[in-house]
């Protein structure tokens, strides 16, 4: 995948196989934990939602987490790219060690769909963003979008203050209401699926 500086990246993968990837609550801790060291200095993320088998991230890549290495024409070597695939990697073998036992934790190629080219509908980022905090209230796993922990959506909603989103940036890119019963009122108009590209 090749990140362009600015635009606006829903970035997804999920457990080889399907396997879960989080069992407890301090996986979940753990892999935000990584998030921030290897993804903070190449994006800016600005929403997350961690899901048992599978992960969604909002990112915005900087400039400096798009440039190539000099003097090669591979993607993968944009720092963005990089840190990725060494949080993915990290994740995987800490995971591993834990559970004695081998093998890819995820999916070999994690997908990056670009949310504000010239292709997408207007607000289209807005509705992913809306999507990916809708999850696990889809998938049973929340009766509300507010008692899922795992996800940016607390700290948008006013619920809880944490640092690892770029809040503000988020509002204003993605023309979120600021006032947080108007935040809560649009979040909770559902997504359909269908509207959603992630293939």
């Amino acid at each position: 995948m090749h990140y362009e500086a600015d635009s606006l990246y829903h970035v997804y993968n999920r457990g080889n196989n399907g396997q879960q990837l989080f069992f407890r609550p301090e996986h979940y801790h753990y892999f935000l934990r990584l998030v921030r060291q290897y993804l903070a200095p190449q994006a800016n993320l600005l929403a997350y939602c961690l899901m048992p088998n599978h992960f969604h991230l909002l990112l915005q890549p900087t400039a400096a987490g798009t440039l190539p290495t000099p003097g090669s024409a591979s993607t993968t070597t944009q720092p963005l790219s990089r840190g990725i695939a060494r949080l993915l990697s990290t994740y995987g073998q800490g995971l591993n060690r834990e559970l004695g036992r081998q093998g890819s934790v995820f999916q070999p190629k994690t997908k990056g769909k670009l949310l504000d080219g010239p292709f997408c509908a207007a607000g289209y980022p807005a509705v992913c963003f809306h999507y990916l905090h809708q999850n696990p209230v889809r998938a049973g796993l929340a009766g509300t979008l507010a008692d899922w922990p795992y996800s940016s959506y607390r700290d948008y909603a006013g619920l809880r203050s944490g640092t690892l989103c770029r809040r503000e940036l988020g509002l204003l890119l993605l023309d979120l209401p600021t006032e947080p019963v108007a935040f809560a009122q649009e979040s909770n108009q559902l997504i359909d699926p269908d509207r959603v590209r992630t293939r």
